[in-house]
């Protein structure tokens, strides 16, 4: 008989793999391989039952502690012995493996049983539009109109798909259930799939006159629109969830729900890092000297600040309060002031000679910095 491959070597796992891993890998092979993705490939329906056999022994202790230790002869019967057996006589292979859950967890229960039939209500999908608000509205909160577009029932036939005055027929071929089974042999046991009814494409029902409006799907597209509260101190690229207010349901089930993502336009003179404010204020040279009072621009309106004498460009000093709410909780953060020193241009001769009698009056003294960085110049080459 040909060789078979180590089964380990099957499913892409190392030898002492846990069982998550095991069924982890095994799931990325009916994901990859599994007849009704690949209908008539051969290969894939090959490579199936391959990774069928080998999960059905490493998924179970007894017999993977045989394979550990025998290989292939520890688990079947006919491997390397005539039709008398191998050295655990019997088949260990009993029965068929329970996909169910395995289909499930990755395609809504294709290829396993059905949960619910295919005219039991179910939600519809949720959906998702965008909103831009300026930075003021996201730090004080508002109320918006959103407009949107999602999936309705139809108003001419009320989701019934059919033309009014008629009505849908059971599916014959399922008997209304929307899926027919399929039943393989396999030398491991007969497994049993479900795909859609291609009488009915899976709705269970046969619609002779179609709604002219919707076409029979019993939905239509629709303009709404809604008034949403926006909380004060949203950030940018929040999502604002408005219940119900998605796609349609089928079969009466309740609607999905409208996923808003808020965008933030700049500001011209604001800046925001977490729930605090930053802004640049420019000052002449004379008023850092000199030390000014200065009329501050901040959420809440102008406030004034007194700029002391010696102000340096760069320095940052603190609005306490002034900043953005904090979302969902109580306090505000604060307004963080930068000072731009801002250097005259375009100065004409007087000026120019003024501002050199300034400076040769001022002496080393008052530059302390320029000093220092000299005294450092000076050791280091020195």
């Amino acid at each position: 008989m040909a060789e078979k491959r180590d089964y380990y070597e099957v499913l892409g796992i190392n030898k002492g793999a846990s069982d998550d891993e095991i069924k982890k890998a095994y799931r990325q092979c009916v994901k990859k391989y599994h007849p009704d993705l690949h209908p008539d490939d051969k290969e894939c329906e090959e490579k199936m039952k391959e990774a069928n056999e080998a999960y059905e022994v490493l998924s179970d202790k007894d017999k993977k502690a045989r394979y550990d230790q025998f290989g292939h002869a520890g688990v079947d019967p006919n491997y390397g012995a005539g039709a008398g057996g191998g050295p655990f006589g019997g088949s260990p292979f009993g029965g068929g493996i329970d996909l169910e859950d395995i289909f499930s967890s990755f395609m809504g229960g294709f290829g396993g049983r059905r949960s619910r039939g295919a005219n039991a209500p179910s939600r519809g999908n949720d959906i998702e539009t965008n909103i831009t608000i300026t930075f003021e509205e996201a730090a004080k909160g508002c109320k918006k109109t959103v407009s949107y577009s999602c999936t309705g029932t139809c108003d001419e036939c009320h989701g019934t798909g059919a033309q009014p005055g008629t009505q849908a027929k059971t599916c014959t071929v399922c008997g209304g259930s929307g899926t027919v089974t399929d039943n393989q042999r396999t030398a491991f046991g007969v497994f049993q799939t479900q795909r859609a009814c291609d009488a009915c494409h899976g709705k269970g029902k046969i619609i002779d006159s179609p709604c002219r409006k919707c076409s029979g799907s019993g939905r239509q597209r629709k303009n709404r629109t809604v008034d949403i509260n926006i909380p004060a101190g949203i950030r940018e690229g929040q999502i604002l969830n408005v219940s119900g207010h998605g796609n349609a349901g089928y079969n009466g089930g309740p609607s999905g729900d409208l996923h808003v993502v808020v965008g933030v336009r700049r500001h011209s003179l604001f800046e925001r890092r977490g729930d605090d404010v930053w802004c640049d204020l420019p000052i002449t040279y004379a008023q850092a000297v000199l030390g000014t009072d200065v009329t501050v621009p901040t959420l809440d309106g102008k406030v004034r600040y007194t700029i002391h004498e010696g102000t340096q460009p760069g320095d940052v000093f603190k609005l306490k309060g002034r900043g953005i709410p904090h979302l969902g909780g109580r306090g505000k953060g604060d307004q963080y002031v930068k000072v731009v020193v801002e250097i005259p241009k375009n100065l004409n001769a007087k000026q120019k000679e003024l501002v050199r009698q300034f400076d040769s009056s001022i002496g080393e003294k008052n530059y302390a910095k320029r000093k220092s960085f000299f005294d450092k110049i000076k050791d280091l080459f020195d």
